[in-house]
């Protein structure tokens, strides 16, 4: 028979060891438990956040006004001015408080550039800031462009799809002059190269118009401004946008449906305009003067087309002097106080 003897000190150590084993197996208990509930406060978090998402998403499909921001005293909504088709196409609203308090507001509604085919409404964010702090309800539009997966031309959609979105934001503008308020004689069109194009359509171009909008209310703006515009579309990038529809392309060239009575107009453009070669702009505002318009144009030496370019501010579009010049045209047309 073989006895197993445990001396004293070996009992006590073991009893020391069960207890260690014990404490550290409740610290364990306890982490698991915390992460735990840390695991589902997050899962919660994370629920409240996509249910919040996808509430303030189906708020714009729905045409509701949805607030993305209020930076200091400019307000920053989106709402959705057109459907079609597949597509719901929304407008950046920017505005103060301040501004609300009066009827008879200066509306600004921007087209951003991209050839008909790229660019975003967030080009003009930091512009329509600028103006809403000066009092101004500004708009910055998002239309159909003229790419599909990556390829151009799209097979559905050319420059005439966007001719048709710009004068359709500029109706919806206007129909909502009231709840902005906006006077309706007080609405101006800008834009940057195609999107400067698309300013000039909303005034100039009197075909092509969406079946869904109300021809009773105008698409023409009050005055137009214009940077790197191209003001002649019969040229290569267009005609191939258009595609099987290329012999539409004198229909929505400004240059080719110059008549009299159009908006005061004022253009910047650079001397070494890659783009919008500056010769174009010269003839047009030589034929835009024969029919009595008013056309302001300020060349820039040695500019490209991004007359702003090294200038992130506002997108490389121009810079803080052109702004200023720009505000000189609105005051002079009582657009600016």
């Amino acid at each position: 028979m073989t006895v197993i003897a445990f001396h004293p000190r070996s009992l006590s150590i073991f009893k020391i060891k069960i207890t260690i084993f014990d404490w550290v197996k409740k610290i364990y208990i306890t982490m698991a438990a915390d992460i735990c509930k840390t695991y589902i406060s997050m899962k919660n978090l994370l629920t409240s956040l996509f249910l919040g998402l996808s509430f303030m998403a189906n708020a714009a499909n729905n045409g509701e006004r949805t607030q993305i921001e209020s930076k200091d005293k400019v307000i920053h909504i989106q709402e959705v001015y057109k459907t079609v088709d597949t597509f719901k196409l929304k407008i950046d609203i920017f505005y103060t408080n301040q501004s609300f308090e009066r009827e008879n507001n200066t509306a600004i509604v921007f087209f951003h550039g991209g050839g008909w085919a790229y660019g975003m409404p967030s080009e003009f964010f930091s512009t329509c800031e600028r103006y809403a702090d000066l009092g101004i309800v500004t708009f910055s539009v998002d239309y159909r462009l003229s790419i599909e997966n990556g390829v151009t031309p799209s097979k559905t959609i050319s420059p005439i799809e966007a001719v048709m979105d710009a004068k359709s934001a500029m109706r919806w503008v206007r129909e909502n002059a009231r709840k902005f308020h906006i006077d309706q004689n007080k609405i101006v069109a800008a834009g940057q190269s195609a999107g400067g194009h698309l300013a000039l359509c909303t005034a100039m171009i009197d075909e092509y118009n969406e079946k869904s909008d109300d021809l009773s209310i105008s698409s023409r703006p009050n005055a137009i401004l214009l940077f790197s515009a191209c003001v002649n579309a019969v040229e290569g990038w267009c005609d191939r946008l258009l595609a099987d529809r290329r012999s539409k392309i004198w229909s929505i060239s400004p240059a080719h449906n110059i008549k009299a009575g159009l908006p005061p107009m004022v253009e910047f453009h650079g001397t070494d305009d890659e783009q919008v070669p500056k010769w174009t702009v010269q003839f047009f505002e030589s034929a835009m003067e024969k029919q009595g318009n008013y056309f302001e144009q300020h060349m820039y030496e040695g500019r490209k087309h991004y007359l702003g370019d090294g200038n992130q501010k506002y997108s490389r579009y121009y810079d803080d002097e052109i702004l200023k010049i720009t505000d000189d045209f609105l005051r002079k047309y009582n657009l600016l106080e």
